[in-house]
């Protein structure tokens, strides 16, 4: 049974991300930690606790717990703020009390407790920045031996980023940018890194046709909760193309062969007007790039996932 730690930050691929997890079999959940990046750090582990709440099958012992990181450079507001939105979901609501508490300890000191704690390696999922991670590993280096990977949706390497801020040049992806410095730190260790960038999703957009789709099985639970939380992607990005970075990467560490992969190095900048890029370099750090992702077997796998869904 593979141990999963996931730390995420609070928008709506996140939250998705966390309710298929939820469903996954042969897999313990160790612990839940919020970033306050993409999404607003109190809706989006409010909405944590009420997903876990509501669709935990497994029935895993958890907690959701807060991360004090802060950004060097923060999200824009207005994607920030489906989180809000997301919270306020009546499916969420419905039950009228949050019985899965918040954690005692700050995200990256939850991290560290529940990985000491484990009986075997664990392996973190990452779908924000990565600052709790750094942390940790400052924090206490004795964790990097009992992690078995780390799966990180972040950077690009194609050069290609989605930062389009006054004095930065475009290369940096918002996870790396957020924090480039956490980046720096977790790439100076010597963790197995599977990276999901912007250029591995190309075969998963987001699209008015998968939106219709999810509609047609709202009367299932998770696929109404599902269908309720990309609407608000739709509300926000109509103008550009939406890709399911998250959840492929949440999906492929539970199913390897959902993605093809390549070995690389790369290096993340820090400073300039190339802040937070992360950058193919030979004499950098040892990694695992996702190229493309197998589109049937994704859908597939998620609808498998989410079709198993109970209410609670």
């Amino acid at each position: 049974m593979k141990n999963i730690y996931f730390n995420h930050d609070g928008n709506v691929d996140d939250l998705i991300s966390l309710l298929l997890l939820l469903q996954a079999p042969d897999i313990k959940l160790l612990g839940v930690g919020v970033v306050d990046a993409d999404g607003y750090l109190e809706p989006a582990a409010e909405a944590s606790r009420k997903i876990i709440d509501r669709f935990n099958r497994r029935g895993d012992q958890l907690s959701v717990a807060k991360s004090v990181a802060r950004a060097h450079h923060q999200f824009p507001k207005e994607w920030r703020l489906s989180s809000f939105a997301f919270n306020h979901f009546p499916i969420l609501n419905e039950p009228g009390v949050i019985r899965t508490p918040e954690a005692p300890l700050p995200a990256h000191l939850d991290m560290i407790e529940k990985i000491q704690a484990a009986d075997g390696p664990v392996t973190l999922i990452m779908t924000g920045p990565i600052s709790d991670l750094a942390l940790a590993l400052d924090a206490d280096p004795s964790i990097e031996a009992k992690i078995e990977k780390l799966y990180w949706m972040g950077g690009s390497l194609d050069g290609h980023g989605n930062v389009l801020e006054p004095g930065f040049d475009g290369t940096a992806e918002w996870n790396a940018f957020w924090d480039p410095e956490a980046v720096a730190r977790v790439w100076q260790s010597k963790l197995d890194i599977q990276m999901v960038g912007l250029e591995s999703t190309e075969e998963i957009p987001l699209t008015q046709e998968l939106q219709m789709y999810w509609a047609s099985r709202r009367q299932e639970p998770a696929f109404d909760l599902i269908g309720q939380g990309y609407s608000l992607v739709l509300s926000y990005e109509a103008n550009s193309v939406y890709y399911l970075w998250d959840v492929l990467t949440t999906l492929s560490a539970l199913k390897p062969e959902l993605v093809e992969t390549e070995k690389t190095a790369s290096i993340a900048r820090v400073d300039g007007p190339a802040a937070g890029r992360t950058e193919r370099d030979p004499q950098g750090t040892p990694m695992t790039l996702v190229t493309k992702a197998d589109k049937e077997a994704f859908f597939h796998f998620f609808d498998e996932l989410a079709a198993s869904a109970v209410l609670k």
